[in-house]
């Protein structure tokens, strides 16, 4: 199926690259499932990738090859030509553009965020840095107020100081970033975070265990508590008690993981 431009009188069509595809379109509506609809609607996709090129590259030198970009505008592509219904009257690209343009954002949201942000505020953020990019060419070289970021973007000034905290939250900064204005060098963020202390987890996992020890007939008690408490081999236990060695082992072993399954079935209680 050739790919041809779509020939308009007067003025250039903001999407000039648009091929003329409708006829594909009108056929796939009636195509039933198998392989011959799922090549026509490759070639359909192929003829709109300029287009989505295009698009991409209109989101270039924001953090993210131009390479990925395009793989996400054509997955986008892929969806809009997949759900377009041509029957509803509306040409291709007016849905094919806001679809590919939302999965774009929607990529940036997702993956790019050092953090967590809301989309209001990722709304917010993204028109204060068109806005702040704006102002900051004033002649004398004054950084813009949050006020006039805010006069600029048309937003309240609690939305533009919102949306300037959320620049800083584009990226994270590095646990191994040296930190400024020290005395020493080489003293990291990661040198001010505190260390986990492992008593603290016995102590978890002492009290969770020990309603569940004396509820343990007296013999596995006593095993456990030459094992663990006093530290006597398997052997030792074995002739103290009247037992068997390989009696000792399984009851230890069975024991142990009853306890284990129990505690981590019911918690601490």
């Amino acid at each position: 199926m050739p790919a041809t431009p779509v020939k308009r009188s007067g003025r250039k069509h903001p999407h000039h690259d648009a091929p003329d595809t409708r006829a594909a379109f009108l056929r796939l509506a009636e195509m039933p499932t198998g392989r011959e609809k799922n090549a026509l609607r490759e070639r359909v996709v192929r003829a709109w990738m300029p287009m989505a090129t295009r698009l991409a590259r209109q989101y270039r030198n924001r953090g993210e090859s131009l390479e990925d970009l395009e793989q996400v505008a054509y997955l986008g592509l892929v969806k809009a030509v997949t759900r377009y219904d041509p029957s509803l009257g509306t040409a291709f690209e007016s849905y094919a553009v806001p679809t590919i343009v939302g999965e774009i954002k929607r990529h940036f949201r997702d993956h790019l965020w050092g953090m967590h942000v809301p989309r209001r505020v990722q709304e917010l953020r993204n028109r204060v840095r068109v806005a702040r990019n704006e102002l900051s060419t004033t002649p004398d070289g004054r950084g813009p107020g949050v006020e006039e970021i805010a006069e600029r973007a048309n937003m309240t000034p609690k939305e533009a100081k919102d949306g300037l905290e959320a620049l800083n939250s584009y990226t994270v900064l590095s646990l191994d970033a040296e930190l400024s204005g020290t005395q020493d060098g080489g003293y990291s963020l990661l040198d001010t975070l505190g260390r986990t202390e492992p008593g603290y987890d016995r102590v978890v996992d002492r009290e969770a265990v020990r309603t569940r020890l004396r509820q343990l007939p007296e013999r596995e008690q006593q095993i456990l508590y030459l094992r663990f408490f006093r530290g006597m081999t398997q052997s030792g236990i074995a002739e103290r008690i009247g037992i068997s060695q390989m009696h000792v082992s399984r009851l230890l072993t069975r024991t142990c993981s009853r306890l284990r399954q129990e505690v981590e079935a019911g918690g601490a209680g």
